[in-house]
């Protein structure tokens, strides 16, 4: 499942959802102290089992992190997402640009993802969170807030950052890659149908 980590990210980056730096990915197995986090500043095309940063969770709900090691800049946000869950959980955090894109305009994640059914059926989209500057540990809270994180419990299984990005989660790494692009697609429907349509008198002539 690690390794999935990996492969997730670079199917990240082949869709230009990340670059090769940003972007980052969490895993926590059930029962386990242990929350592997992607590194940051490292080349997420190239992430393997050997890279990923193994902190641990201690009694006080504090995360140790091993000497010179480097996690992601979001860490914060996936120990508040991961620090009370009862089952293995995956977190990943990207930046969709059709999604981003779309919050920008001003549109409704989630009444967008309530009018097609190839998400309100398998994936709950939460509000989306205000803008906060990233790699904050208020963007953290306030994302961990949108997804109805309580007692380790969810309300949501993916929630936008509006200006950001998008924060998934789900029991292994690739329904968060999954549940991103779906309503990636969805985005890209509903600006497409906003758009006026074009006059006859518009159309180009044929070359």
């Amino acid at each position: 499942m690690i390794t999935a980590i990996g492969n997730v990210m670079r199917r990240l980056y082949e869709r230009g959802w990340i670059t090769t730096r940003d972007g980052n990915a969490s895993l926590r197995r059930r029962g386990s102290k242990i929350l592997y986090v992607t590194p940051s500043g490292w080349r997420k095309t190239i992430i393997h089992p050997e890279h990923m940063i193994k902190t641990r969770f201690e009694e006080d709900g504090s995360l140790s992190i091993p000497d010179g090691a480097k996690p992601s800049g979001e860490l914060h946000m996936h120990k508040l997402i991961q620090i009370d869950s009862p089952s293995t959980r995956a977190v990943l955090h990207a930046h969709p640009t059709h999604t981003v894109a779309a919050m920008y305009r001003g549109f409704e994640l989630p009444l967008i993802a309530s009018q097609f059914p190839e998400i309100f059926r398998y994936t709950q989209v939460g509000p989306t969170v205000a803008p906060v500057p990233a790699i904050t540990e208020a963007l953290g809270e306030a994302t961990a807030k949108a997804l109805g994180v309580k007692s380790g419990r969810l309300d949501f299984d993916i929630v936008g950052q509006h200006n950001h990005g998008v924060c998934a989660v789900a029991k292994d790494p690739w329904p968060t890659s999954t549940s991103s692009a779906s309503t990636t697609s969805a985005r890209s429907c509903s600006r497409a149908a906003s758009r006026p349509k074009r006059s006859a008198s518009a159309t180009p002539a044929a070359r």
